[in-house]
């Protein structure tokens, strides 16, 4: 973690905050700071600054902390996923936290295995603790959302449409789709499908409900692997 990622509750005073578990475990083994050193922090939602350590036992560190500058400017980038393998689940959503996306959409399809929606991956203390990691990692403070849709067909057909004003809406969908993806400028919906990609009935809603195919080369891409490069071939480069 390139910072340490602060929570209201972890505030023992107004300028003042104390820490345990794995985030102290960083400050002591990987850190090895000592009383008086300074650390990059952040405070969940909030601004990011300082904190200067004044108390270390072997469980926990307090520290003086200083707010003094905004979080990166957030990823233009919503995201609609095919819901991954729960392995690759928390692998996807950790990067996803790490490149400023702050919208995603977790959606059922055809070709996703009924199983993965039994997983504990999926559950809202996992998922945001793959978020927070992310977060850490890119030194960034503002929580994404996720949120979960079981049925592909009321959701494209009821709510996508909404999530498409204002924003540019493609779907990268592997096969003979000639049209590369495009670099652009604004807000962009980004849909990305299953191992093997959307079956053609998918593809006919997702289009009907304005979405443009978009191709991401000859090669047949993991998803893992797609999504950043989808968010790269997409986005211009965030200032």
């Amino acid at each position: 973690m390139n910072i340490i990622l602060l929570q209201e509750q972890d505030f023992t005073g107004a300028t003042q905050a104390c820490i345990g578990g794995p985030r102290a475990q960083h400050v002591h083994t990987v850190l090895r700071a000592h009383v008086g050193d300074e650390l990059k922090i952040g405070l969940l939602n909030q601004q990011l600054g300082s904190g200067v350590i004044t108390t270390l036992t072997p469980n926990t560190v307090t520290m003086a902390i200083t707010f003094t500058h905004d979080a990166p400017p957030p990823c233009p980038v919503r995201l609609i996923l095919a819901l991954p393998r729960p392995k690759m689940l928390k692998r996807i959503v950790r990067m996803v936290a790490e490149l400023g996306v702050k919208e995603i959409t977790l959606l059922n399809s055809y070709r996703v295995e009924k199983s993965y929606w039994q997983s504990p991956a999926l559950q809202q203390e996992k998922i945001d603790a793959y978020l927070q990691l992310g977060l850490a990692q890119a030194c960034d403070t503002i929580m994404p959302t996720v949120t979960v849709e079981k049925r592909f067909k009321p959701f494209v057909e009821d709510r996508l449409a909404a999530l498409c004003i204002d924003r540019r809406p493609y779907v990268a969908h592997p096969g003979l789709v000639s049209t590369p993806a495009p670099k652009v400028q604004g807000n962009i919906l980004l849909t990305i499908g299953p191992e093997g990609g959307f079956i053609p009935y998918e593809i006919e809603k997702l289009q009907a409900s304005g979405l443009q195919l978009v191709s991401l080369g000859e090669r047949i891409l993991r998803v893992e692997t797609a999504v950043p490069y989808a968010l790269a071939a997409l986005t211009h480069e965030n200032k």
